[in-house]
């Protein structure tokens, strides 16, 4: 099966990337798209030139390489690299899984890592657009921490790939197929050994926190309307 789980970041995406990527059955991508978008928009993010030194740089070379990967493919993507104009024609032969978490947590994460995200820097209204052109199950990253093993035997049984348990632990520190970012964006999971347990309440934001929180709230409602 040929999976692209698309999602925002600080959204759980590397967790269950490890995870997917455990089973041992899928050749796993991360962030293929990443160097190409940061070599269009010309953005500063930590660790631009080491991404755009490692990573394809043309997404046009990115969408060709997806077409020669094999029919077990991982690809953990996220919604706000796909540019206008980048191709998508790839992603007919793929089963689509989109990842959300309440954009209060991801706001209160992103800026712990990078100040003063905008809407495009979060995601949320460029997966709805998405989520419309490729759809597939909605799954909320609150209720994979709370219960992994019942939400991703879930979302298995949703998509029609036969469920592992070994998708529910995986080795501490970095991954062979982590992104080059990995060092500024990962240390956290490569602390862990499997999810983390509930989050509490939500983080209160203010000022421009909370005007963003307020822009891309309806986008995530009208994802999270979906969830399985």
């Amino acid at each position: 099966m040929k999976i692209a789980m698309w999602s925002g970041p600080r959204n759980l995406s590397t967790a269950m990337m490890y995870s997917f990527g455990s089973r041992g059955d899928l050749a796993v991508w991360d962030e293929p798209f990443y160097g190409a978008y940061l070599a269009e928009t010309g953005i500063a993010h930590p660790m631009r030139e080491e991404v755009l030194a490692t990573w394809p740089t043309s997404a046009e070379a990115v969408a060709q390489k997806i077409a020669t990967m094999g029919d077990a493919t991982f690809l953990k993507l996220m919604s706000f690299h796909m540019l206008p104009g980048f191709p998508m024609a790839w992603a007919g032969g793929f089963t689509h899984i989109h990842l959300l978490r309440h954009p209060a947590r991801v706001i209160a994460s992103y800026t712990r890592k990078r100040e003063r995200p905008t809407a495009r820097d979060i995601g949320f209204e460029e997966q709805l657009a998405l989520f419309e052109a490729c759809p597939g199950p909605v799954i909320d990253t609150a209720e994979i921490r709370a219960d992994p093993s019942r939400a991703l035997q879930k979302l298995c049984a949703e998509i029609g790939l036969p469920w592992h348990e070994a998708m529910l632990a995986w080795p501490a520190g970095p991954k062979p197929f982590d992104g080059v970012w990995a060092p500024h964006w990962y240390d956290a999971v490569h602390r862990s050994t499997g999810f983390a347990s509930a989050e509490g309440p939500l983080p209160e934001l203010v000022g421009e926190e909370s005007a963003l929180l307020a822009r891309v709230l309806p986008a995530y409602e009208a994802l999270a309307r979906h969830t399985i």
